[in-house]
C-alpha cells in the first residue's frame, strides 16, 4: 500500500497539491442500494408515495450532492464537473432500489469522491422519502466500480 497523501511531513492533515499534475479526462462510476421491506418496495413500484416521485427526487439529490462534494469532504478539491448522471433501478432481488452514478471532469484530480457522494446522497434521499413506511431500510454496498484517467490509470472492480 502506498503512502497516505492527505498528511504532510509532520503528520498534519493537508490538501494534496495537484498543481504539477497534468489535466486529463477523468471518469468515475459508483454504485449502492437501499434494501427495503417487500411492502415498501410495492409502494415504490405502484408510485404510491406521499412525498412524491422517489426516482426523480433521489436522482436530482444525487446530482446536487456530487456538485457539493468538496463542501462536505474536508480535503476534497472543488472540481468543475462536466457530467453527473445518477440512475435508480428497481431490484426485486433485494427487494429495493439500486443506485448508480457516473461523474466526469477534465482536471488534475479524480472524480471518485463525487461519484460516491452522488450515490450516497441518492440513497439517503430514498431513505428519507420512504422512512414513514419503513424505518428498517438498509443502505448498503456503496462502492467505486470504475475510474479512468490520471497518473494511476484506469481501474475497474
Amino acid at each position: 500500500m502506498s503512502k497516505l497523501t492527505h498528511f504532510d511531513e509532520t503528520g498534519r492533515a493537508a490538501m494534496v497539491d495537484v498543481s504539477g499534475k497534468a489535466v486529463t479526462a477523468r471518469k468515475a462510476v459508483a454504485v449502492g442500494h437501499v434494501k427495503m421491506a417487500p411492502e415498501t418496495f410495492a409502494l415504490v413500484q405502484e408510485g404510491d408515495n406521499k412525498k412524491g416521485d422517489v426516482f426523480s427526487v433521489a436522482e436530482l439529490a444525487g446530482i446536487m450532492g456530487a456538485k457539493k462534494t468538496s463542501d462536505i469532504i474536508p480535503l476534497c478539491h472543488p472540481l468543475p464537473l462536466s457530467k453527473v448522471n445518477v440512475r435508480i433501478e428497481q431490484d426485486e432481488a433485494l427487494p429495493g432500489l439500486s443506485v448508480s452514478a457516473e461523474a466526469k471532469t477534465s482536471g488534475q484530480t479524480g472524480v471518485e469522491m463525487e461519484a460516491l457522494t452522488a450515490v450516497t446522497v441518492a440513497c439517503l434521499t430514498i431513505y428519507d422519502m420512504l422512512k414513514a413506511a419503513d424505518k428498517h431500510m438498509v443502505i448498503g454496498e456503496v462502492m467505486l466500480t470504475q475510474k479512468t484517467g490520471g497518473k494511476s490509470g484506469d481501474w475497474s472492480r
